[in-house]
């Protein structure tokens, strides 16, 4: 019970609904007030973003450059496939059910918010799009030179980020959604929009069987394997991944029932399990997706143009692979894309980061879970191209 009033999630909730009720009672003088530290909180997250693209993006392709082998390579095609694949499918849904939702837009607002009291702005380091170039290069530039002092660097600035999203970013997140609500709440178009979220929330989840229900279908076929015999295995991750909202805390336990399929190899297993608890957020990407669409259809009155969210789609599966495995690891280190590729202001964000948090829980259990279909594709590549089987664990 003490780990659910605590975890991320909970507060988020509990600041929506008390800037819900604070909104609806306030007056325009304490509303300037509100408007203003949230447009501070703003300008301290979205400078933090270049910095998280940096800290997660580079270090990874460091860490995984320097064991690269071809089935590092594949490995790392099939989460990135599988995470794009993900998100063009949740694009292709929410084209299609996104306007038969009864949705209203904040364009039917009552009221408009005050002004702020002073405007505070605080300049990103670098554009999200430099950040994410940066980042590539650097990596792949560290890797080609066995640059073993920038690579040492790099971990440590990872750590260094790290400690900035767990330390301010994360603890203020809760307020600034709930001042972000307390403005919409104000404007009176928030709580016509509760039921939609319920309602997409349950779309996503359908959206995630769907999606394990195909990898696993194309994992089988490729195999020569029946995919229930790695299914079947899968149940307690699943639970744990909804009670820990992460891969990476998931990852013993994802372990533990992968070894127990018949259908994998040891070898593999051991390789690809923890790899893809790290790289494959095809859960996670599908779900922020959708959720794109539907905030900017409540806050734009429109979906952002398809051309945009192709590549909105493309770019998000670099960035999946990149985040970190915790608790709404993917939205964070995306929220550059967001802001840059689709245009989303401070309220844009405060909605994604609370829809989000709402559903997490079982994004991360889609992620796991479809580990287990792609070890299951590794275990066919290494069969039909006969690599030896090495049972020592990596």
């Amino acid at each position: 019970m003490k780990n659910l009033l605590t975890s991320l999630p909970f507060r988020l909730v509990v600041a929506l609904a008390l800037g819900i009720i604070v909104g609806l009672n306030t007056s325009e003088q304490i509303m300037q007030v509100i408007v203003t530290v949230q447009n501070i909180m703003y300008q301290i997250i979205m400078f933090a973003i270049p910095l998280i693209i940096i800290g997660f993006i580079a270090p990874s392709i460091t860490r995984l450059g320097t064991s690269a082998s071809r089935m590092l390579g594949i490995a790392l095609i099939l989460a990135y496939f599988s995470s794009v694949g993900a998100a063009l499918f949740s694009t292709v849904a929410g084209f299609g059910i996104i306007p038969f939702l009864n949705i209203s837009t904040a364009a039917e607002a009552n009221r408009e918010l005050p002004k702020l009291i002073f405007d505070l702005k605080i300049p990103q380091i670098m554009p999200v799009m430099s950040a994410l170039v940066a980042s590539v290069l650097i990596g792949l530039a560290a890797v080609w030179n066995k640059a073993s002092t920038t690579i040492s660097l790099l971990e440590e600035f990872q750590k260094i980020v790290l400690s900035i999203v767990t330390v301010i970013i994360i603890p203020i997140l809760p307020f600034f959604i709930g001042c972000t609500f307390a403005g919409l709440a104000y404007e009176g178009s928030i709580t016509r929009q509760l039921p939609v979220f319920l309602i997409v929330v349950v779309i996503v989840m359908a959206g995630h069987y769907i999606w394990l229900t195909l990898l696993y279908l194309i994992a089988g076929i490729y195999s020569g394997k029946n995919p229930l015999r790695v299914l079947k295995h899968y149940g307690p991750a699943y639970l744990t991944a909804v009670g820990t909202m992460s891969s990476a805390a998931t990852l013993p336990v994802a372990l533990r029932c992968a070894r127990k399929s018949d259908a994998l190899r040891e070898d593999m297993t051991a390789f690809g399990v923890p790899l893809f608890a790290n790289v494959h957020l095809c859960g996670s990407v599908l779900t922020e997706t959708f959720f794109v669409m539907v905030v900017s259809k409540i806050l734009y009155g429109a979906v952002p143009p398809l051309g945009a969210m192709i590549l909105f789609c493309v770019l998000l599966g670099i960035f999946a692979i990149g985040a970190p495995g915790v608790p709404g690891g993917t939205v964070m280190a995306s929220l550059g894309l967001i802001t840059s590729v689709l245009g989303f202001s401070s309220e844009g964000t405060a909605l994604m980061l609370t829809i989000f948090a709402l559903q997490d829980s079982f994004g991360t259990a889609c992620n796991v879970t479809g580990d287990g279909a792609l070890s299951l594709i590794l275990t066919g590549y290494a069969d039909k191209h006969k690599i030896a089987n090495d049972s020592t664990p990596r």
